[in-house]
């Protein structure tokens, strides 16, 4: 009896084809780590699913500080004095001078995320040290501000004067010293060899973090220091 293979008719001239290679997975920074990224730049996502993540964080990061802010603007514009007789004023020129500082961690983060995608590791460390030292630096000029005007009278409880000063910039710090948090562990990290121009999402979320927090503070200090 003829076996069922020898049996099987034959096509002639039809090769089968080969099977197709495997697709490597996206790495953990959004982009494509295999063998054609670099030929096919258009196979990138546009947006990485935690670079989305961020920007709808940061979207409702905008939309807390506006009720704060808005806020603000129903009790300064009350028809009360502002500041409030014998409350002290705030410290506005040792402020503008913080306020150049935290403007200048975001122009040293911009060179950090420069010097990862150009795969400089000593520039991307150094940049990264800075940035986060100039955020620790404005931590500490405000909080030396507010020991200060606490010395003088200007608390939480002392009114609305201080109530929506404290509540306001006491929150803007509080997301500072989270994002310095954060880049103490990205600077971490990068010592440790984790990023890549083709693994650099955490660092990447961690720059549009810290452009918020400091984007914000020239906002904040205009409306609130100024005003």
């Amino acid at each position: 009896m003829a076996s069922p293979v020898a049996d099987t008719p034959k096509t002639p001239g039809i090769a089968v084809p080969p099977p197709a290679p495997p697709v490597d997975p996206p790495d953990e920074g959004g982009g494509w780590g295999g063998p054609d990224d670099s030929l096919n730049p258009a196979a990138r996502p546009l947006l990485t699913n935690a670079q989305l993540a961020m920007l709808v964080l940061i979207a409702a990061e905008a939309m807390f500080f506006a009720g704060l802010i808005g806020a603000f603007f129903v009790f300064r514009f009350s028809g009360q004095p502002w500041p409030p007789p014998f409350q002290p004023r705030l410290p506005i020129a040792l402020t503008a001078l913080n306020t150049l500082f935290l403007l200048a961690s975001s122009a040293t983060m911009v060179q950090a995320q420069r010097a990862l995608r150009r795969e400089n590791h000593g520039m991307l460390l150094r940049f990264l040290g800075m940035t986060a030292g100039l955020g620790a630096l404005f931590l500490l000029i405000q909080g030396f501000e507010w020991v200060r005007l606490l010395s003088f009278g200007l608390t939480a409880s002392s009114g609305v004067y201080g109530s929506t000063f404290y509540t306001i910039i006491g929150t803007h710090a509080f997301h500072v010293f989270c994002g310095v948090v954060w880049l103490l562990v990205v600077l971490v990290r990068a010592a440790l060899g984790a990023y890549s121009p083709q693994r650099r999402g955490a660092a990447v979320c961690c720059g549009m973090y810290w452009h918020l927090v400091v984007g914000l503070w020239p906002v904040l200090f205009i409306l609130v220091y100024l005003i």
